[in-house]
């Protein structure tokens, strides 16, 4: 038997995700796996063991008319579309496979929750939905990201070369996406120079953090902004205390290394976008944020959590 897995992206729900496929993964142990992705996430997925990772460019007819017919010419058994958005249900409905599950209850899915989904919770829930639909026993809220020795070597020179060994730092994520700059708190840098006597800093992030790191750390810390790969990140989580982000790509990424992530959210809803296996280490400025009904969440300025806030979050966790 064949089965394909669709997962495009974007890269927390990526993340988000990678425990549900390692589930469908070992619950068809014996069949030949495959994984269609984009580009952005191929690698992301290539060291899955059991499953191969195959790309196509999320944009543009020619891409989607190229899956179509790289799926029908494979005469896969199953498909299970985690993505379930329009492309991919074109994806399904013209793939030829007779089997199915998916995110909706309509075409072209046989297997499918019974209720449409309307953002009501965590988008993980609702994916072990998808798989409890076709009889798969739902997955842990616990991210799965196999990290490379290449990885591993680069992390453990890095430590070496800074002198920073297991639990002995701290790693921040003070950014986000251009596009999203509400999320950023702005206290970050009062907050490592509160925590830089216990713990030495790294700041982490992306080319689009660098400028935002390099102030941070001309104050207190290392800047290690673009240093790392995503599995670099990963494996360097592993070796820290805990971490300290907004809400971001990173958050997710570190909730892989299984440390305590400790997420910042002011306009977005926590429940609905927190890292896997971080719900109790959610800070927000008021209880409201993190209402049980996303009818009643109502967002709010991040710049509202003090660091007081974050910093008894931290000593009732038993890490300051």
């Amino acid at each position: 038997m064949k089965i394909l897995i669709i997962k495009l992206g974007a890269l927390g729900d990526a993340i988000i995700s990678t425990s549900i496929i390692k589930q469908i993964i070992d619950h068809h142990s014996l069949e030949e796996l495959h994984l269609l992705t984009t580009p952005a996430f191929s690698e992301l997925f290539s060291h899955f063991e059991k499953v191969k990772a195959v790309a196509f460019e999320r944009k543009g007819l020619l891409s989607v008319f190229k899956a179509v017919k790289w799926i029908r010419g494979q005469r896969f058994d199953q498909i299970y579309d985690l993505q379930s958005n329009d492309r991919t249900a074109f994806l399904g409905s013209l793939s030829g496979v007779p089997y199915r599950p998916g995110n909706h209850p309509r075409f072209p899915y046989h297997k499918h929750p019974e209720k449409p989904y309307v953002g009501e919770c965590h988008s993980f829930d609702r994916l072990n939905q998808i798989i409890e639909s076709a009889n798969i026993q739902p997955a842990k809220p616990s991210p799965y990201l196999p990290v490379p020795e290449v990885a591993r070597t680069e992390v453990n020179d890095w430590l070496i070369k800074h002198n920073l060994s297991k639990g002995s730092f701290i790693i921040i994520h003070a950014g986000s996406s251009p596009l999203h700059i509400k999320k950023r708190w702005p206290y970050f840098a009062e907050l490592a120079t509160n925590l830089s006597a216990l713990y030495d800093i790294v700041w982490v992030g992306s080319k689009d953090d660098r400028e935002l790191n390099r102030k941070l750390s001309s104050c207190v810390g290392i800047d290690a902004t673009d240093v790392f790969s995503i599995y670099g990140l990963v494996e360097l989580g592993k070796y820290a205390r805990f971490a300290v982000t907004n809400d971001s790509a990173p958050m997710h990424i570190l909730s892989c290394s299984h440390i305590p992530v400790f997420g910042l959210f002011g306009p977005t809803y926590a429940r609905r976008t927190h890292a896997l296996g971080q719900l109790d280490n959610i800070i927000t400025a008021d209880d409201k944020a993190m209402a049980l009904d996303d009818n009643e969440f109502r967002p709010s300025n991040i710049s509202n959590i003090s660091i007081d806030k974050v910093l008894n979050k931290l000593g009732e966790k038993g890490l300051l």
